[in-house]
């Protein structure tokens, strides 16, 4: 299959750029961008000299439609929702890493990006990309919503507990940290070397855009959750607690998650485990920690894995739960091709078996 990156000079592009260029079944063909159009890649990130010969260019749809099957969107918001609706009707397949597919709701997107919503008929044929849980159905889509990096992490972490009446998901706390990277290439005070070196801070308490995200998978396990119980499955408004801080690192992202446990009493971390294990058996890129061990950022560090560990406290009744991955890689990138596999029906790890990079 031949392939376009859009929005081809950010961290997220240049990473698909990596996995794409080794992809047995995919050919990068053009990589787009507008601002620095005519400029060959190399000049752009000279780590890619010898390597790759592409020059960078501008945006022409018509064009773009006869000449790849697949366009990957690692564009700001508010752009893709511009141009997919066009390839999808030419029969392009489109993975879009932005956020502008992700809320069904249209209301929410305008609310916490503050744009204008793509057309409700796009958002309705667009899946949600989270690949281990919505598998079958991104195998049916020609439209991916490629998740946020936080809510791979919090997600992959909650839903099973949430799916197996584990967890109280109205009592849910996450705690997020990010690396640097996960800011953008773009220059600003807040990722400024002597702003953020040795130091740890809270950013966008309460209006992270990956919150109206988060809460409407919860929401949409919750109510599958009752729809299996014979209970009402109407949609039901879960608000989560989410604070996210960034850390004086490159990459990686850590959310450390808390919850009230549905029955304390019976609650052990072995319990989870074996929960945690089966639920995700036949998804080789989440991993499940073993007891009294748990998971750092730099052990899944340019790999597409997710790592989670447990601990269940007696004394308060709630569970601790811990999930890295890396943000351009399993929080972005790597989601984007494991995604294209599921599409294609090729094998889920076709050019991911990087081992993380370690120290």
């Amino acid at each position: 299959m031949k392939s376009a990156i859009i929005g081809g000079t950010g961290y997220g592009a240049v990473e698909l750029v990596r996995l794409l260029d080794k992809h047995p079944n995919i050919e990068l063909v053009k990589v787009i961008s507008n601002s620095q159009s005519g400029t060959d890649i190399q000049d752009v990130y000279p780590h890619l000299s010898n390597i790759l010969n592409i020059q960078l260019s501008e945006l022409n749809i018509q064009s773009l439609c006869e000449e790849v099957d697949v366009v990957f969107f690692a564009t700001p918001a508010g752009v893709s929702k511009e141009y997919i609706p066009e390839l999808h009707k030419q029969g392009v397949k489109c993975i879009d890493l932005s956020g502008d597919f992700r809320l069904k709701n249209p209301q929410n997107y305008e609310t916490w990006y503050g744009k204008s919503s793509a057309e409700t008929t796009y958002l309705e044929k667009a899946t949600y990309g989270l690949s281990e849980i919505y598998g079958d159905d991104i195998k049916n889509s020609e439209i991916i919503a490629n998740p946020g990096c936080y809510p791979t992490a919090a997600l992959l972490g909650l839903i099973p507990a949430i799916n197996n009446k584990m967890i109280d998901p109205k009592t849910i706390i996450i705690d997020g940290k990010s690396g640097v990277s996960g800011a953008g290439r773009g220059v600003s005070l807040n990722t400024h070397y002597s702003e953020i070196n040795e130091n740890l801070k809270a950013y966008k308490l309460g209006q992270h855009q990956h919150i109206p995200e988060i809460e409407q998978a919860i929401e949409w396990s919750a109510a599958a959750v009752a729809a299996a119980s014979a209970n009402h499955a109407e949609l039901e408004s879960i608000p989560v607690s989410f604070s996210t801080h960034l850390t004086p690192m490159t990459r990686g992202i850590m959310c450390t998650m808390y919850a009230q446990l549905t029955d304390p009493s019976s609650a052990t971390v072995s319990a989870f485990i074996e929960h945690y294990e089966s639920f995700y058996e036949s998804h080789p890129f989440v991993r499940i920690r073993p007891e009294g061990t748990w998971p750092s950022t730099k052990e899944v560090s340019g790999s597409n894995y997710c790592d989670i560990g447990f601990q269940v406290d007696a004394r308060t009744g709630r569970v601790t739960i811990v999930s890295v991955i890396d943000n351009l890689m399993k929080g972005a990138a790597g989601q984007a091709v494991q995604n294209l596999n599921l599409m294609n029906g090729w094998d889920v790890q076709m050019g991911l078996t990087d081992i993380p990079m370690y120290p």
